[in-house]
């Protein structure tokens, strides 16, 4: 009988994280339906209220649109989903979960931003998330038919403000969806990317060209005095969206200095100059809607986040942090998170014969509606069962292995650290060269290796987590033999594996570096090089040498003189297979993701004039570099 009932709990919780991890039935059929067909049906099952002016405590009004169930009489949770984009007229995905919303006995509430289309007042980036999220909060919980609940939910934008607002512990915040929110934070434990602006110092392009899009400190706006009917009736017709000249962004985004990017345009001064003018740790960073782990934590949250995405390290960091702030203990003991394959926001696209950039995942299908579904009935319906607390904490998506896992933490419990080292005879340049990675710790005497960084000719970003740029850069799993073909990178590879490899959780980089110049780049890439050479890229990160000892004190580097980098970590899980090996570049670019270093060591944002720095990489005993990867034993 013991045996029994052991093989019994086997089987009970096999089932129980088989129900986790594979795909069930999609809540909705919508994918069949055309844009019209999407309203038609909208329109059948709900009763709308449109571009209503919710009352801020300045008296400022933000247009809100509210849907329905068709006749409801009782109270009802509620789902917000607030936005700085044109979606008052929903379509596609936000018109399919709003179906679905009201389908579920939602009300579905979607609100513009301060200062973006009917809304009004000036446009802040995260659209003043404490203050105004608090007051629109207030304003559903008030009305006569909300049940006092409201969860919020979003992708990218209309999730990063989720976050500031998440640290009030609003009583009505009952439960909250942030998907791909990256943006929205400004630094938790090890990441300070201040909204994606920065990585290691280094400045990404892609928010000047997003706020290309989005910022528009000269727009249109409705005549004030219009009743509430009349202004409903002009969204009908007038969505009062700019469409802005286009941009050859490949060839713009070569221009310097970078500070002008968007001016050099005939673009007014707004939010992108403001902005690239700060630096990392400059205070005016805490002053917006950014999350900053100083802030504390009181809602449960269903995180979606994805590997070839912008901030994944800062995700997890975040996620984590959640679950150990200690203001709220129900909040952080209610923590989950899925993390997919997949590029920025594309959670529902994933499913079988998945593929991502140029690599195929196999069947990556995940049931994202109805665990969207489920959590916000547990937190806003009371429905226990719905999302049960043998969910596991962590589910993710391990490429190669191309299955979804799961876990009760991140880094999986069972993760342990393997060192490699950075190994070569001094000419670790290129894919031809003599780089490699070992376990064995290098020689006292083992030479180093050097490469020319012009920032006028800079090392192209090919694939890797990216979003939001115009198409300078696609996402994605992309072969990188054309730039290891070059002199400027240097390529370390294993010697193929006998047995697979899993890596789940955090690579740790540690580089011992000089340089001619007082200050310059180092880029870290992990790669995963296939029996017939394909050289994935798994991900990468980046640190700008003057801030090697902190952001608040930039120092300077002396020619020649050693020191150690310590890059923020590259966050993935990727089984390596057997026969495959294991490859780090380091070079001194990634463009067009990641602004050039000019090496001057003065105000690189505004500078216009670039010189050619001899950068180094040592690996002597006392000097070794290296990559410690978090190893799963399966």
């Amino acid at each position: 009988m013991k045996a029994d009932r052991s093989r019994g709990q086997r089987v009970s919780w096999l089932a129980v994280l088989l129900a986790a991890v594979m795909p069930l039935a999609i809540a909705s059929d919508l994918s069949r339906y055309s844009e019209e067909g999407l309203r038609t049906e909208l329109a059948r099952i709900a009763d709308a209220e449109m571009a209503v002016l919710v009352p801020m405590r300045d008296g400022v009004g933000l247009s809100t649109n509210i849907w329905r169930p068709k006749g409801a009489a009782g109270k009802l949770p509620t789902v917000l989903w607030k936005t700085p984009y044109n979606e008052h007229a929903l379509r596609g995905r936000s018109a399919q979960l709003a179906i679905e919303a009201v389908r579920n006995g939602y009300a579905f509430v979607v609100q513009n931003e301060r200062g973006r289309y009917f809304s009004q007042g000036e446009y802040q980036i995260l659209g003043h998330p404490q203050t105004d999220g608090w007051d629109t909060l207030d304003w559903i919980a008030g009305q006569p038919w909300s049940n006092g609940k409201v969860g919020t939910l979003g992708c990218s934008s209309s999730a990063e403000w989720q976050l500031a607002l998440a640290a009030l512990d609003h009583p009505a915040h009952a439960a909250m969806v942030p998907m791909a929110a990256g943006a929205g934070i400004g630094k938790v434990g090890r990441f300070r990317e201040q909204g994606n602006f920065y990585t290691g110092g280094v400045p990404r392009t892609l928010f000047a060209v997003w706020m290309y899009g989005v910022d528009n400190p000269l727009r249109a706006q409705l005549p004030a005095g219009l009743t509430g009917a009349m202004r409903a009736r002009v969204a009908q017709y007038n969505d009062l969206h700019a469409t802005k000249p286009k941009v050859e962004w490949a060839r713009h985004i070569w221009h310097l200095p970078y500070s002008e990017l968007l001016s050099s345009l005939g673009e007014p001064p707004a939010t992108f100059e403001s902005m690239i003018a700060r630096t990392p740790a400059d205070p005016a960073w805490e002053q917006g809607g950014l999350y900053h782990d100083s802030m504390g934590w009181g809602v449960p949250a269903l995180w979606f986040n994805s590997w070839y995405d912008v901030s994944i390290g800062a995700n997890l960091e975040l996620f984590n942090h959640a679950r150990n702030a200690g203001t709220d203990a129900e909040a952080s003991a209610h923590q989950y998170v899925v993390i997919g394959p997949n590029p920025h926001c594309q959670f529902w696209q994933l499913g079988p014969d998945y593929t991502v950039g140029a690599r195929k995942m196999g069947d990556a299908s995940f049931p994202v509606s109805d665990q969207v579904w489920a959590f916000f009935d547990r937190w806003l319906k009371g429905d226990r069962k719905a999302f049960p607390s043998t969910t596991p904490k962590v589910r993710y998506f391990t490429m190669g292995l191309d299955k979804w896992q799961s876990d009760e933490q991140w880094p999986p419990k069972a993760a342990r650290p393997l060192r490699l080292y950075l190994h070569s005879g001094g000419r670790a340049n290129s894919l031809y060269g003599d780089g490699r990675l070992s376990l064995e710790a290098p020689a006292a005497d083992a030479p180093a290796d050097r490469f020319v960084y012009d920032p006028a000719n800079p090392v192209q970003t090919i694939g890797g987590g990216d979003c939001c740029n115009g198409g300078i850069v696609v996402p994605g799993a992309f072969d990188q033999r054309p730039v290891e073909a070059r002199q400027d990178v240097l390529v370390y590879t294993s010697d193929p594996l006998q047995q697979p490899l899993e890596v789940s959780g955090f690579v740790d980089a540690v580089l011992k570096v000089s340089s001619s110049a007082p200050d310059t780049d180092f880029a870290v890439k992990l790669v995963d090089v296939a029996p017939d050479g394909t050289a994935w890229i798994i991900g990468d990160t980046i640190l700008r040498a003057r801030y090697r000892d902190g952001f608040e004190d930039p120092q300077p580097m002396e020619p020649g003189k050693v020191y150690t980098l310590q890059p923020t970590p590259i966050a993935t899980s990727i089984r390596f297979d057997a026969g495959h090996r294991i490859r780090v570049e380091v070079t001194s670019s990634s463009f067009p993701k990641f602004a050039r270093n000019l090496n001057t060591g003065g105000p690189n944002e505004s500078e216009s004039t670039p010189v050619v720095a001899e950068n180094t990489v040592h690996h002597a005993a006392g000097a070794a570099s290296y990559i410690e990867l978090p190893v799963v034993p399966r």
